[in-house]
């Protein structure tokens, strides 16, 4: 198991992870573990998540920026109506993950956003239902997924979306705030649970 914090340049402890690849401090204190209701961020991480099966994060957040721009910020009506011709076109895009099944997946699960949000209202109000009960916070390394992620997963393939499985889904509450992740000690674990304090969890 390895160190749970790290000191970074600036002198403060923050999760070992952070310091462990460059691009990761920003995202770690700026973005992992903030609630989010935004629906196309929302729709983003899910879709990112998805790709990066396999794959390693930094590869992921590298390339997001080309992710937005080819599907359209992750605007999710938008995404659903792509055919064929924009799979052929994406996976001719070097710039992004050319792997036909999950680009296939990130048009199916846009259309099922779409059937989601006519029933629930939104997808935020549908995604966080499933935020779990607060814990204490991780002193060590985190869990890979949990009975909430796995949950989430099931009630999402049970509704037609694919590629997020129950480790994922974790990845995704941990990303979007619904769990504040941020090991005991880290500085911006506070910042954290002062956002979520303040949160307004969407609902129907």
């Amino acid at each position: 198991m390895g160190p749970a914090l790290d000191t970074s340049h600036d002198g403060k402890a923050r999760c070992a992870w952070a310091a462990s690849v460059p691009g990761f401090l920003r995202y770690h204190d700026t973005e992992w573990g903030f609630p989010v209701d935004d629906e196309q961020k929302l729709f983003e991480k899910i879709c990112l998540e998805g790709f990066q099966s396999g794959l390693s994060w930094r590869t992921i957040l590298d390339k997001r920026p080309a992710f937005r721009e080819v599907f359209l910020d992750f605007n999710y009506e938008k995404v659903a109506r792509f055919g064929d011709k924009d799979v052929k076109r994406l996976l001719g895009d070097a710039r992004i993950v050319r792997h036909r099944g999950k680009i296939e997946a990130t048009i199916n699960n846009a259309q099922r956003a779409c059937d989601l949000v006519d029933q629930y209202g939104s997808l935020g109000a549908f995604i966080w239902q499933y935020e779990p009960a607060p814990l204490p916070p991780p002193k060590h390394e985190l869990v890979a997924h949990t009975q909430d992620s796995a949950r989430l997963a099931k009630d999402l393939k049970n509704l037609g979306w694919r590629f997020f499985g129950p480790t994922t889904a974790y990845a995704f509450m941990q990303a979007m705030g619904l769990v504040n992740d941020h090991v005991a000690g880290c500085v911006v674990r506070q910042a954290c649970d002062a956002a979520r304090k303040q949160f307004k969890r969407p609902s129907r």
